[in-house]
């Protein structure tokens, strides 16, 4: 049994001896020797698998893609994923991400409603009108996008939308082969905003069973130009960011694994837009300093010959934390003070209450997560039973200098977390794969407010299956229930007008899946290779928590029912000269308590890539081509009031890209990126932004790796 015992390690060295077939011996015309988005490996899903043969929507971003995207934040790369939008991306405060319709611009509580982790760690942050996700796209290697509630039973109740994974770069990563280190030093530069990028990492073997890794970055940029030629006032920032990450391998043949990386990025940001999501004069600037630190201990057993141990544990612990200050309704304006007025200069309706002034925000999480495989191999069939447990403590903090009056808006307050859940997979005969799992989740919230504690559960099982009808065709089905406790928040607000809102029912989300795979080798080259996967959704929402309207009434209420629906398509070709891709997602949205659209549902977008490989001349160059249909709803509300015109148009935009990796001669190791975005200057706005599009921008990156 354990000559078949690493069913992981054995699809991970499958993936790594056609990538290194593509790289070095295309020109054998080996049969699929090129590697679709589409096969790429998936191992956020449970036993690791290709994401065409994965029961759910999933989309792997690699290194490559990452690279190709020289983003200058996170929420860039997602330009191409179908179903994903990203709110306030324009700025570097303002991320906040958008799963098949969760996730809105006026606050990011939807993050509790999508899963956001590095290297198992979650991320969350929770204040008016700011992201929900402070990092560098720089520090990570690849990036798995899970759409949809089915990865609840691993990752947690309530993650509706879906899970978002972050994997951090390794040392491994950049140590060559016969090397016991390596260097590697870039730079780039972004026209619009005059940004620069700084970065290098070091990279030493120091023995046979451990590694270490340290990277920094400084990131720049002064305030963007519109398409329509005016400037995005608050979209300049400084960000510095840094990595550092051990790795020890030890026990039989070295297959253990103990890790510690610690994460820390910074900016102290003077005159930024106070609503980060999207611009709203009345709101006016304010200075901003926010430390994100996220550090991860992980240790890793996977025991190839014993097939009752296959373990993982984490212990991760997440700092986010937000100085604002100095609030100004308007550039150049005097700052907005409690007390006597000032130089003449009224109040402005500022309380002592209100948002507006000096307070450090902050959220402090720990979390424990363990679990284990148990593999049942047998004649014709594997089995894989994953059970495990998280624990987690969060605090969240909302404090003021002197004697300022507490924050009704931003309770402080406690909430401890216990979760339990087990998983199976059962495949038959390489050909059937059904997966059965179930969680419990726990949780007990108290608050410095002095309301009553809340203690609450939710259940979230999940039963999927997938069937290879042929080598190249397979079918998918799944059913989901999904439940999501509410949160501090939303438990314990208040205004002058509101009370807090402690009756508040558990969202629930009854969520069906379903689509086919196809894939292809040989069909218009030799060694070529072409995929595609088709999902389509449909999402029943009960008791959905928003903030209600009117004086005298519970700040958040429940709001009965609602439905999301759709379809995604991703395709995509790979060949030694040509390769493509296609993204496409198409979302519907209704509450069926008004009978209107939901007002946080994304336009829907197809994008299209299209790129040209040169082997002989080490180089890579390409366009995407992006098509957004016309949006229902501007959402920008300031004191329930919408602003803005209520539609947004439909538009089209065309980025181009370009490569060149010499491996041979003095400029070896070098790498040459470019691009063009929004080469047409288009001018738009899209629904789920106040703000309208980024001018045409020129980049350019150059990297240089050492080895020693």
């Amino acid at each position: 049994m354990g000559l078949v015992r690493s069913r992981a390690a054995a699809l991970l060295g499958g993936v790594a001896l056609a990538i290194v077939a593509q790289q070095g011996a295309q020109a054998q015309n080996v049969n699929a020797t090129n590697i679709t988005l589409l096969e790429r490996l998936v191992i956020g899903a449970g036993a690791p698998k290709v994401a065409i043969s994965t029961p759910q929507a999933v989309t792997v971003l690699n290194q490559e893609d990452l690279d190709k995207a020289q983003a200058s934040t996170t929420g860039a790369l997602f330009a191409t994923v179908p179903g994903v939008a990203i709110v306030g991306s324009q700025r570097q405060f303002g991320e906040a991400f958008n799963i098949r319709g969760i996730g809105t611009t006026e606050n990011s509580s939807d993050g509790s409603r999508i899963a956001i982790n590095v290297d198992g760690a979650p991320k969350f942050n929770e204040q008016y009108r700011m992201g929900s996700f402070f990092s560098d796209p720089e520090l990570y290697k690849q990036v798995e996008v899970l759409r949809g509630p089915a990865s609840s039973t691993l990752y947690g109740a309530g993650a509706i939308g879906g899970v978002i994974n972050f994997t951090t770069k390794d040392a491994s990563d950049f140590i060559q082969d016969g090397d016991t280190g390596a260097a590697r030093i870039k730079t780039s530069f972004d026209s619009n905003g005059k940004g620069t990028l700084t970065s290098a990492v070091v990279a030493q073997q120091v023995n046979d069973t451990f590694e270490i890794l340290a990277a920094g970055n400084w990131r720049r940029r002064e305030n963007v130009e519109l398409a329509n030629g005016k400037t995005l006032d608050g979209s300049a920032f400084n960000t510095l960011s840094g990595l550092i990450k051990g790795t020890a391998h030890f026990g039989d043949n070295d297959e253990q694994t103990l890790s510690l990386s610690y994460q820390r990025w910074f900016s102290d940001a003077k005159d930024q837009a106070y609503a980060q999501t999207g611009t709203s004069a009345q709101f006016g600037v304010t200075d901003r300093t926010v430390i994100d630190q996220t550090a991860v201990l992980r240790w890793e057993n996977p025991a190839t010959d014993n097939p009752w141990v296959d373990l993982k544990v984490n212990l991760s612990y997440s700092d986010t934390q937000n100085d604002q200050t100095n609030h100004r309704y308007a550039l150049g304006a005097p700052r907005t003070v409690i007390g006597p007025t000032g130089a003449g200069q009224p109040l402005q309706n500022v309380t002592a209450d209100s948002i507006l002034l000096d307070t450090r925000y902050g959220y402090k999480t720990w979390q424990l997560t363990a679990d284990n495989t148990i593999e049942w191999i047998g004649d014709g069939f594997e089995n894989y039973l994953t059970a495990g447990f998280s624990a987690s403590t969060q605090d969240r903090t909302a404090t003021r200098p002197g004697s300022a009056a507490a924050l009704p808006a931003h309770p402080q307050g406690t909430e401890n977390k216990v979760g339990i859940f087990a998983q199976n997979e059962f495949i038959w005969a390489e050909k059937l794969t059904l997966i059965a799992g179930a969680r419990g989740d726990f949780h007990w919230v108290n608050s410095t407010t002095g309301a009553r504690n809340i203690d609450g559960s939710a259940f979230s099982p999940k039963l999927s299956a997938h069937y290879e009808l042929t080598d190249n065709i397979g079918v998918f089905a799944s059913y989901a229930h999904t439940e999501r406790m509410p949160t501090i928040d939303e438990l314990y607000s208040v205004s002058a007008s509101k009370t807090t809102s402690l009756n508040l029912k558990k969202e629930s989300a009854e969520t069906f899946e379903g689509g086919f795979s196809l894939s292809g080798n040989d069909l218009l080259a030799s060694g070529d290779s072409a995929a595609l996967k088709t999902t389509a959704f449909y999402s029943d929402l009960t008791d959905l928590i928003t903030s209600n309207t009117g004086a005298g009434v519970p700040y958040y209420g429940n709001i009965g029912k609602a439905r999301i629906y759709g379809v995604e398509i991703e395709a995509s070709y790979d060949s030694e000269l040509l390769y493509a891709s296609l993204a496409y997602g198409l979302t519907f949205g209704d509450n069926l308590v008004t009978n209107t659209p939901l007002t946080t549902v994304a336009q829907n977008k197809a994008s299209l890539t299209v790129g040209v490989r040169n082997i002989e001349y080490d180089l890579d160059f390409g366009a995407r081509l992006t098509l957004a249909d016309k949006g229902r709803y501007v959402l920008d509300k300031v004191n329930g009031q919408q602003v803005g015109d209520g539609t947004a148009e439909a538009y089209a935009t065309v980025d181009l890209f370009a490569t060149w990796k010499p491996d041979t001669g003095p400029l070896a190791g070098t790498e040459f990126q470019a691009g063009i975005d929004n080469v047409l200057n288009a001018d738009y706005r899209q629904n789920l932004s106040a703000d309208r599009s980024t001018g045409r921008t020129f980049k350019i990156s150059v990297a240089k790796q050492f080895g020693w």
